[in-house]
């Protein structure tokens, strides 16, 4: 099947035309020249009934983009993939929503390995940040509506740094600064939705027990002793798993504590 192309700037004379091999993420495609949120575009088409499932909207620059604990994500005009997939994951109940971050969050490692090769600089910052390093390449931002107990909607947001070559702060990277290369923006976007496709059989499948050991083996600074920030002050810890709603489990002295996303950092 080949997707489904929307020119929503009608002014604009060349389609963007991304052609993923998969069932259906990608197989509605929404472009836009430059919007203010990838996430507030999918938003609105669900509340019109226009987003199938698997409807994807991409851009070349947001001008509002958001990411995790409220940061703004920062993005060169037409350098990186910014994007939102709309997936219907009504056979997760509300309380399973972070299986659904570990599929993502592998499905975009997969994809940066596909071009940097089993590198084992290249990590998952909980909840779902794509490092290399102790430098970010990616963040992803995942919104979910329920039914009752039910996931209804979920939007997948993601930022990934592809060949932006400058950065407002050194703690970031993209994928063309590590490897001195240049890359067509549309195949990525391809390889991307596959993977993450593939991530999402994998958890609709039931196989929730690889995803988890594979996110674990994945993730920045697991079983490893660093700093990290607590209630405002520095303490020495070691992330030894992540609970089954999401929390970071660190083993902080004699004690395991267990922290949401506003309650802990790397410090």
């Amino acid at each position: 099947m080949q997707p489904k192309v929307y020119e929503v700037n009608e002014t604009r004379k060349k389609a963007v035309v991304i052609t993923p091999e998969t069932l259906f993420t990608g197989q509605q495609l929404v472009w836009l020249p430059a919007c203010a949120s990838t996430n507030t575009e999918a938003q609105i088409l669900i509340v019109q009934n226009r987003a199938s499932d698997g409807c994807t909207i991409i851009t070349d620059f947001q001008t509002a983009g958001r990411g995790q604990r409220g940061n703004h994500w920062e993005g060169a005009p037409a350098e990186n993939l910014m994007l939102s997939v709309v997936w219907q994951p009504t056979f997760l109940a509300a309380a399973q929503q972070f299986r659904l971050s570990q599929a993502v969050a592998l499905g975009v490692h997969d994809w940066a390995a596909t071009l940097l090769g089993p590198d084992p600089k290249l990590k998952l910052k909980w909840p779902n940040d794509l490092y290399y390093g102790d430098q970010k390449l990616g963040g992803v931002l995942i919104e979910n509506s329920l039914s009752g107990p039910k996931i209804q909607h979920s939007i997948i947001g993601i930022g990934l740094n592809v060949n932006q070559q400058a950065f407002s702060t050194a703690t970031a990277t993209s994928i063309g600064q590590l490897t001195g290369r240049a890359y067509a923006r549309e195949v990525l976007a391809a390889r991307l939705l596959e993977c993450l496709e593939r991530r999402y059989l994998q958890l609709r499948a039931g196989q929730v027990g690889k995803l988890r050991q594979e996110y674990l083996r994945a993730l920045y600074r697991y079983q490893e002793t660093h700093w990290f920030v607590v209630d405002g002050r520095r303490v020495q810890g070691q992330i030894v798993g992540v609970e089954d709603d999401g929390r970071l489990a660190v083993a902080i002295g004699d004690a395991l504590r267990r922290f949401g996303m506003q309650e802990i950092r790397h410090g």
